[in-house]
C-alpha cells in the first residue's frame, strides 16, 4: 500500500472534482496544488488504445516543443573520427567511444540522450542493460542512430524529447515546469498531443486517446477532459 505524505493528502483534498476538466483549468489546479519546495516537472499520462503486447502496435515518436521542458539537455554521442568531431561542433556534451562505455559501466550517466553511428552500436550493446531502462539506447527509429551525427545534436539541443508506451499502454511524457505559465504549458501539452495522435499505429482500433492525467512531480493527478482532443 502506498502512503502518501501531509502535503500530499492536503493538496489532495483541494482537488474538489475527480471529473475530467479543461486543458487549461487542469493545468491551473496542477499549478495551484503543486507543494514542493523546488521547481516541479509537470508530467502528463496517457492511456492509449492498444494492446501493448503486441508489436505491431507500438507508440513512438518524438516532439519538439515549443517551449521546451526547462530542463537542461546533456547529449553523449558515441562517435569517432569525423562525426566525433562533428558531435563536438554540434554542442554535445560528452563525445567518445570505448571510453564512455567505461565510464557507464562504471555508474556514470549524466546524461538525457544518446546518439551512436551505426557502426559503433555494437559498442553500445555492452551497456544496453544499463542504458535500456532508462530510455538511453540510441535507437534507429527515433533517429539516434546515425552518421548524420551533427543535425541530430543540434536538434535534441532545440529541445526534441522522445515517449514511447509502458508495458500497460501508457505513455508517460513532461512538459513542462511547475513554474511554466498556464498559456506556456497548454501550448506544450498541445504539441505532444500532436505528435502522439501522429504515432498512432494503424493496428489500433477504436479511440485511441482514453484518458489524460496530468500532476506535478510530487502534485496529484489531475484528470483532463478528452473531448477536447479533436
Amino acid at each position: 500500500m502506498i502512503h502518501h505524505g501531509k502535503k500530499y493528502r492536503a493538496a489532495r483534498e483541494k482537488l474538489s472534482a475527480v471529473k475530467p476538466v479543461s486543458f487549461a483549468e487542469g493545468l491551473k489546479k496542477v499549478k495551484e496544488l503543486a507543494y514542493a519546495k523546488f521547481d516541479e516537472s509537470v508530467d502528463a499520462n496517457i492511456n492509449v488504445g492498444i494492446d501493448p503486447s503486441k508489436g505491431d502496435q507500438v507508440v513512438r515518436g518524438s516532439v519538439l516543443l515549443p517551449h521546451g521542458t526547462g530542463k537542461k539537455v546533456k547529449i553523449a554521442v558515441f562517435a569517432k573520427g569525423d562525426h566525433a568531431e562533428a558531435a563536438r561542433k554540434a554542442g554535445a556534451d560528452y563525445v567518445g567511444a570505448e571510453d564512455l562505455i567505461e565510464k557507464i559501466e562504471g555508474g556514470w550517466l549524466d546524461f538525457n540522450n544518446a546518439v551512436a553511428t551505426p557502426d559503433l552500436m555494437g559498442l553500445v550493446g555492452r551497456v544496453a542493460k544499463i542504458l535500456g531502462p532508462r530510455g538511453l539506447v540510441p535507437n534507429k527509429k527515433t533517429g539516434t542512430v546515425t552518421f548524420d551525427v551533427a543535425d541530430v545534436v543540434a536538434d535534441l539541443k532545440k529541445g526534441r524529447l522522445f515517449f514511447k508506451n509502458d508495458k500497460n499502454g501508457i505513455v508517460h511524457f513532461s512538459f513542462g515546469k511547475v513554474s511554466f505559465d498556464v498559456s506556456t504549458l497548454e501550448e506544450n501539452l498541445a504539441a505532444f498531443i500532436r505528435a502522439l495522435l501522429a504515432s498512432k499505429p494503424p493496428s489500433s482500433k477504436g479511440k485511441f486517446v482514453r484518458k489524460v492525467t496530468v500532476s506535478s512531480t510530487m502534485g496529484v493527478g489531475v484528470p483532463l477532459n478528452v473531448d477536447e482532443i479533436s
